[in-house]
């Protein structure tokens, strides 16, 4: 029986075979997911309808079952019509998310063109397709190691 929130078996067992380092990508609706996709990673589609199930949901379900070393957010670049109107308001979201979780970290943007670029690579292990509506939703986590005793 497992203690955790996350009760979704293929989820589960991706994580389970994951180790320190290993990243997972929770995608917004707008996600171009199937053409972006890891050589080593699994896609598990929840994107049921908009809005359902969001970036924030998944993230503070996985939030009780692995430990988190770094989170990245999508850069907006400069052209984009939302640059410079500041942080789009899901990542407050996610900041309250990590605080109720007592996690230590710090969402850490990274360019669009540079966060693609990270979400292909060999690391990847899960990409998680949500049907969150948001701006700028996209979260790319990399594991952390689970202290002993935990």
């Amino acid at each position: 029986m497992l203690k955790h929130q996350l009760i979704h078996p293929e989820i589960n067992a991706i994580i389970g075979r994951a180790g320190h380092h290993s990243q997972i990508l929770i995608a917004d609706g707008n996600y171009p997911a199937s053409s972006t996709l890891g050589p080593n990673a699994e896609l598990v589609s929840l994107n049921l309808a908009p809005g359902l199930v969001t970036v924030a949901q998944v993230l503070q379900t996985l939030l009780t079952a692995i430990p988190i070393d770094f989170i990245n957010t999508m850069g907006i670049p400069d052209d984009d019509p939302y640059a410079g109107q500041g942080d789009p308001p899901v990542w407050d979201e996610y900041r309250r998310i990590l605080e109720q979780a007592g996690s230590p970290v710090k969402l850490e943007p990274i360019q669009k063109w540079d966060f693609y670029e990270a979400v292909s690579s060999r690391n990847l292990v899960l990409t998680i397709q949500t049907g969150d509506q948001a701006l700028w939703a996209n979260l790319l986590l990399s594991i952390g190691v689970r202290q002993p005793g935990e």
